[in-house]
């Protein structure tokens, strides 16, 4: 593999840990703590994580405007430091307003790196006809979560829930050089290399089939963040669960980092709506367990299951949605994360007050399987576009 693809790749992974792993998901594991010190109800908390997703909205929104052109990298490296910075700022204050515009801010850079790193890197893997590598750029949530899970309980026994942000933004300050280094701006000439071999032809919905696909990943949002948002704190509840509750969301890491290579490899074979549909109603599965039984077996298999398809999902849906449209990447790559986020925005709010209101979070699982679920369905009319043909490719790639 060219050296410099090698380099996108890894300085990619960073950036999704430093916005998606600790700008975004911390919080997760963190929240438990932070509520165990302030005593702020489950509403509050659904309410701060939907200040973080209405950010991730807004970002998200503006990344599919964005005209940055060549621009890309030193937008990206702003976009970092911000980050890091709305992470460090958590542990420096206890006022909740702050909080709710500290979360807002972090959700709007979380946005604008993930599609304009996603954009990089993956403009650079097509570039040099390994797009199949896609999953690879996308574990690097899964790692992050599996690290923050880690990490987040040692440092709040050492520095309790304030040095424990402080000491995640540190950590992204290191990721943060590495990625400096790593991605750069291309500097070899323009080349044309022409790949010529067998292999299978899948064709894509049409473009009109987008609205589709926004339709469905959108309810995937509002569905996958109850989890994504509460299940430590099911698990912290739980009477029935024995065990560290920081270790649950250590599993959902743990089985997110092979599986978007894993999905991603399942849609080259048997296309990307039916691998999609297929994955929305196994993860739908896996979120509605803890709504039977909150012991250690249900808790523990919800979050493998939920880990092991929710970045899965992402990585297919935004794969599938640069094939329908490859021109100009980070712009419908946007539009499609500005539904996602417009779901995960209303998610947590609705599941919070569901939950003080029913004194459960049973009623809000069992929502938000019955809204992946519609989602699933809303792929359905896509099946139809997906029929193999094998044959010479002949591609023009630029690098």
């Amino acid at each position: 593999m060219h050296k410099q693809t090698v380099q996108y790749l890894v300085g990619g992974i960073f950036a999704l840990v430093i916005a998606m792993s600790i700008g975004r998901f911390s919080y997760t594991v963190i929240l438990p703590y932070m509520q165990d010190t302030f005593g702020f109800s489950h509403a509050t908390a659904g309410f701060l994580a939907t200040s973080n997703y209405l950010g991730y909205l807004v970002g998200a929104l503006v990344a599919g405007r964005l005209q940055i052109g060549g621009k890309r990298i030193p937008f990206l490296q702003i976009a970092l430091v911000t980050s890091i910075l709305t992470t460090a700022m958590m542990g420096f204050t206890d006022a909740i307003i702050a909080w709710y515009i500290l979360r807002f801010m972090s959700g709007i850079m979380s946005a604008l790196i993930f599609v304009v790193a996603a954009s990089l890197v993956l403009d650079q893997l097509a570039g040099n006809g390994k797009a199949h590598l896609s999953g690879l750029f996308y574990s690097g949530v899964g790692t992050g979560i599996a690290l923050s899970s880690i990490i987040v309980s040692p440092m709040h026994a050492m520095f309790d829930w304030d040095g424990t942000w402080i000491a995640l933004a540190l950590f992204s300050v290191i990721l943060f050089i590495f990625i400096v280094f790593l991605i750069k701006p291309v500097t070899q000439q323009h080349t044309q290399q022409k790949l010529s071999q067998k292999v299978a032809m899948r064709k894509f919905p049409p473009m009109t089939w987008m609205k589709w696909l926004i339709l469905a990943y959108s309810l995937e949002g509002l569905g996958y963040i109850v989890t994504g948002t509460f299940i430590v704190s099911i698990a912290k509840e739980s009477t029935s669960f024995h065990g560290d509750s920081t270790f649950v969301w250590f599993v959902v890491g743990i089985a997110a980092i092979p599986s978007c290579i894993v999905w991603s490899k399942l849609a080259q074979r048997y296309g990307y709506v039916r691998t999609l549909l297929i994955s929305m109603l196994i993860q739908g599965l896996g979120i509605v367990l803890p709504a039977f039984a909150t012991n250690t077996l249900t808790l523990y298999t919800s979050a493998f299951i939920f880990g092991a398809t929710f970045m899965g999902i992402t990585t297919v849906a935004t794969t599938l949605a640069r094939q329908i449209l490859p021109v100009n990447s980070h712009k419908i790559l946007g539009y499609l994360t500005a539904g996602y986020a417009l779901g995960q925005m209303l998610g947590p709010s609705l599941a919070g007050a569901l939950a003080n209101f029913t004194n459960s979070y049973q009623y809000a699982l069992f929502g938000a399987t019955a809204v992946i679920a519609v989602g699933a369905l809303c792929l359905i009319s896509g099946l139809k576009y997906e029929k193999v043909k094998v044959g010479k490719l002949n591609t023009i790639s630029e690098r």
